[in-house]
């Protein structure tokens, strides 16, 4: 392994902490992302030199998260593993297991939440404050489902406007003064 790359797989080790991943889950993800052919379990158990048994725990874990495709080699009955070539497709991937794992069941609780009569001043405070975190997560999650679907270049284009929305916004309310601007 090169020391960039070797450099490269020792900070996604100490990253995968901070974006919900283990050490060796961080580090066995970049190694296949950064390396162009397919990886089996022994090169990678070997190039990090961690155990096989965590190496197969560390892969189930990665498929579970779309990370990561499963493709053979005529002739070898060893299982290859390799990354989506397109960083946006892995953003993508990331973004909708998050979703299914934390957003989506935070929702329904909040959701279970609203439904509920409130049967003090307390409970009926908590239960706008609910509603104000349930309505922006679903706006968010709406906003995640368009960009879903949204090629890869409008995606990029969208996000190097960056700043230049919120100063349309605040040309918005110059000219609009006085108007419910919470659309």
């Amino acid at each position: 392994m090169s020391p960039i790359i070797h450099s490269l797989v020792m900070h996604f080790g100490e990253m995968g902490s901070r974006w919900g991943l283990n050490r060796t889950l961080g580090q066995m993800y970049a190694l296949i992302v950064l390396t162009e052919k397919p990886l089996n379990a022994d090169e990678i158990s070997t190039e990090l030199n961690i155990s096989r048994s965590n190496v197969s725990m560390g892969l189930k874990e990665l498929k579970s998260w779309n990370l990561i495709k499963l493709s053979h080699i005529p002739g070898d009955r060893k299982e290859y593993f390799s990354a989506p070539k397109d960083v946006w497709e892995i953003a993508r991937n990331l973004m909708m297991e998050r979703r299914k794992r934390e957003v989506d069941p935070t929702l329904s609780a909040l959701r279970d939440v609203l439904l509920e009569a409130p049967a003090n001043e307390q409970e009926e405070y908590a239960q706008q404050r609910v509603k104000q975190m349930h309505d922006l997560i679903e706006m968010l999650t709406i906003w995640t489902d368009e960009l879903q679907n949204m090629s890869n270049d409008k995606v990029a284009a969208l996000l190097k406007l960056g700043s230049g929305l919120s100063k349309l916004l605040d040309v918005k309310e110059r000219l609009l003064p006085g108007k419910n601007n919470k659309e």
